[in-house]
């Protein structure tokens, strides 16, 4: 197991990390999300050995790691512009962790046939780095990391080079190959939806300290702060009077579960529980239209208050001027809590 104690890091007179506790389970995926500049890369590099820190400790089954070298950690890293050798093959490229270990030579063609076949690229050990797709390269960095069979493997935004196709096909192929291989890993990110669609548990980090932690189904139901719920993309956020099972906000008296404590607070309206409703308490005027595919997100203007953010997948579909009367589902108003 993994544990980050109080670690901090400083570049100069710039704070980088503050304080960072984590800790990774033998076998757990724990994304790392934020916005860029939150420390996400550097926690991997104090974590990896790469960066010494100002404060704090890493240990791993508690065994403090700070006078173990890199090499000797037994964690693979997988950066996010792969980091391969431009002049080798393929082969050569995921075997090279195997000779720094100086495995035998017939262990290695073993070893690297294995890890090529699990990423699929079986039968390729002889091609071109430089000739391969760029899902292909992820693959052959992919390999690379797992084929010494870290203990914990560390990816540093490994699909951020990626066209948007494969940034959406490969995490999941991700997962499973972390799961087979049964090593605890750490996936950096700043992409909202591949973190939590992968990860057994979650944590954010905003300009290096850790503001939110847990299961992504939950951060994602109950965002703990209006920052992490605005990172986390839902933009109709207002302040709000709750009272007689109404609360009183920017876009008009709504309903609300009769489980809201009374009094003033913040709420976040999910932009998936809008619902057309001739007598619905919100009017407003489609400004903006966006196809998504499935559903068109829409932005709604409203007289006197910000605009709306709606998911619409009703037919007809509305078109931009189009003037909306909706309704909100009590079960898409979440309170957030005060400290937000």
């Amino acid at each position: 197991m993994l544990t980050v104690e109080g670690v901090s890091l400083r570049y100069g007179e710039l704070q980088v990390l503050d304080a960072v506790d984590l800790i990774v389970a033998e076998g757990e995926l724990v994304t790392v999300l934020g916005p860029s500049g939150s420390g996400k890369s550097s926690l991997l590099r104090v974590i990896s050995g790469l960066a010494p820190p100002d404060g704090g400790t890493v240990s791993w089954d508690g065994r403090d790691l700070r006078r173990v070298p890199v090499h000797e950690r037994g964690f693979g890293l997988m950066f996010q512009d792969f980091a391969l050798f431009p002049h080798r093959d393929v082969f050569d490229n995921v075997a090279f962790g195997l000779r720094m270990q100086r495995m035998d030579t017939r262990r290695i063609s073993t070893r690297v046939a294995e890890v090529l076949e699990l990423v699929g690229l079986g039968g390729m050990a002889k091609r071109t780095v430089t000739r391969l797709s760029g899902g292909e390269q992820q693959r052959v960095a992919l390999a690379r990391a797992i084929a010494p069979s870290p203990r914990l493997l560390m990816l540093d935004e490994p699909l951020g080079s990626l066209d948007r196709a494969l940034r959406e096909r490969l995490p999941l192929q991700l997962r499973d190959i972390v799961r087979t291989i049964g090593a605890s890993a750490i996936y950096v990110t700043h992409d909202q939806e591949e973190a939590l669609g992968i990860a057994d548990r979650s944590i954010i980090l905003r300009d290096g300290r850790v503001v939110a932690e847990g299961a992504p189904d939950r951060l994602w139901s109950q965002p703990p702060s209006e920052w992490v719920a605005r990172f986390l993309g839902f933009r109709n956020v207002t302040p709000a009077l709750v009272r007689g099972g109404r609360a009183a906000t920017r876009w008009g008296s709504l309903p609300v579960s009769a489980a809201l404590p009374e009094g003033e607070c913040r709420l976040v309206l999910r932009p998936t529980a809008f619902v057309p409703d001739p007598g619905g308490a919100i009017r407003g005027i489609v400004s903006a239209r966006l196809f998504r595919g499935d559903h068109v997100r829409l932005e709604l203007s409203v007289e006197g208050a910000p605009p709306l953010d709606v998911e619409a997948r009703w037919d007809p579909l509305p078109a931009p001027g189009d003037m909306l009367r909706l309704r909100i589902e009590t079960d898409g108003i979440v309170l957030l809590p005060a400290a937000g």
